[in-house]
């Protein structure tokens, strides 16, 4: 008679939200970096858009915003929409499915984007690239 045992460990530790579950809400908001000469908020070579350095947002405030992402030509294939989480669990639309455009300020695809939230409190943006998650970005609206 023989035995075989099969034991297998495994540490892994993702501090992007790429793989983050739609429900989960981080507790404080993204962090800033460079491109194309530009401040962004969101995750560096994957999923940002454009912010003043003393950024803040406000509810119920329409603001322009220039997303920019970056992935291969399959992941950015499709329309782009965000819809916004709150930490209390609300879900809205803030941008409506609309084509991406090409690249710019050192991302391989960009659009624009008018986005207003409706409360205070930490906001997570999931943004799509057809139906499946492509990132996310989080914020605190004041």
């Amino acid at each position: 008679m023989s035995f075989v045992f099969l034991i297998g460990c495994q540490t892994a530790t993702n501090t992007s939200n790429e793989n983050m579950d739609e429900g989960e809400i981080p507790k404080k908001p993204s962090e800033t970096f460079q491109s194309g000469g530009y401040t962004m908020l969101g995750e560096k070579d994957r999923l940002g858009f454009i912010v003043s350095e003393n950024e803040t947002f406000q509810p119920e405030q329409g603001q322009k915003y220039m997303w920019h992402l970056w992935g291969s030509e399959e992941e950015l294939d499709g329309s782009f929409k965000v819809i916004g989480i709150h930490e209390e669990g609300e879900k809205t639309t803030v941008v409506a499915s609309k084509d991406l455009g090409g690249p710019n300020n050192g991302a391989d695809a960009h659009t624009p984007s008018i986005m207003s939230l409706p409360k205070k409190g930490i906001w997570t943006l999931s943004a799509y690239v057809g139906d499946e998650l492509f990132d996310t970005v989080t914020i605190e609206v004041e």
